[in-house]
């Protein structure tokens, strides 16, 4: 069937500050920028990815849209194992990041509270049926 979709190409968000975004999206998750976006000699986005690149995200500023998007959960990344959602409170643990710990969803287990610099919520989802 030529109508089938794949997943994902990746999700914008607006930022605030792009270089502050950065730093935060490549220190706390690991991302890497793999595009930038110049219009007029400014930096006004980037394309971000981790190193598998599974992952690809699109940071734009946009300061105006940001407050509307604090406190919200726009995003919600898959990780495989509980394990590796473990791993990954205690990464955010040792950088100091603050979060709600991990609680138990519809359908699996979620970090929840990591919020960006603007206050989105970044979610890390365990789905039920995973490897323990």
């Amino acid at each position: 069937m030529d109508t089938v979709l794949r997943g994902f190409h990746h999700v914008k968000l607006p930022v605030s500050d792009i270089d502050r975004s950065i730093e935060w999206y490549e220190r706390v998750l690991g991302l890497r920028v793999y595009i930038e976006f110049v219009e007029e000699g400014v930096l006004m986005g980037v394309a971000v990815a981790d190193p598998a690149e599974t992952v690809s995200l699109a940071l734009r500023c946009a300061p105006e849209r940001t407050a509307a998007m604090a406190g919200f959960d726009p995003l919600a990344l898959c990780v495989p194992t509980a394990q590796a959602l473990k791993a990954w409170q205690q990464r955010l643990d040792d950088l100091g990041e603050p979060h709600g710990g991990i609680v138990t969803g519809h359908a699996g287990s979620v970090l929840v509270g990591l919020r960006d610099p603007d206050g989105i919520e970044i979610r890390l989802y365990q789905p039920s049926g995973g490897e323990s």
